[in-house]
C-alpha cells in the first residue's frame, strides 16, 4: 500500500466520521429504545419481520456480520423475551430455524415508535434530498467493506 493511500487526510476523514456517526447513533437510538431492548434486538426483530420467513442462526449470523456465538446469545435473549421462535429442522436436527413471534412483532413496533422521534428529527435536519443523495454512496461503501469479510 502506498504512503498516498494511508495518509489520505479524505479516506481518514471519511473512515473517522463514518465511526463516530456510528457510535452516537449507537448511542442515540439506545436511549430511545424501549427499556431492555437492545439495539442488535432490535435490528434482529425489524430484519425478521421484513423477511417474513425463517432463517437458521448461521443466515442471520452472517446478515449481520457477527460470530455465530454471538448470533446465538442474541437468539436466546430474543427467544426468552418471547419475541421469537425457534425450531429444530425436522430433516437435520443439528439446524434450527428462527421466526418473529406476535410478541416480537409488537415489540418491534414499540420500538420503531420509540426511536420514531430520532428518525423524523434526524430526516428534518438533513432533509430528504440529502439523505437520498448519501444513501447510493452509503450502500455502495457498505457493498466494498462486506466483501472483504
Amino acid at each position: 500500500m502506498s504512503e498516498r493511500t494511508t495518509q489520505d487526510p479524505l479516506a481518514i476523514g471519511l473512515f473517522s466520521e463514518i465511526a463516530t456517526v456510528d457510535q452516537l447513533m449507537r448511542a442515540r437510538l439506545g436511549k430511545a429504545l424501549p427499556r431492555g431492548m437492545e439495539l442488535s434486538h432490535f435490528t434482529l426483530l425489524n430484519y425478521l419481520t421484513g423477511v417474513r420467513a425463517e432463517r437458521t442462526p448461521a443466515q442471520l449470523a452472517r446478515v449481520f456480520h457477527v460470530t455465530k456465538a454471538a448470533m446465538t446469545n442474541t437468539l436466546g435473549k430474543l427467544e426468552r423475551a418471547g419475541y421469537i421462535h425457534i425450531r429444530p429442522d425436522w430433516d437435520d436436527a443439528r439446524q434450527k430455524f428462527v421466526v418473529i413471534s406476535p410478541a416480537g412483532v409488537s415489540a418491534r413496533d414499540a420500538a420503531v415508535a420509540a426511536v420514531a422521534p430520532v428518525f423524523d428529527q434526524t430526516m428534518r435536519d438533513l432533509g430528504p434530498e440529502n439523505v437520498r443523495t448519501a444513501l447510493p454512496v452509503l450502500r455502495r461503501l457498505r457493498t466494498l467493506l462486506s466483501s472483504d469479510v
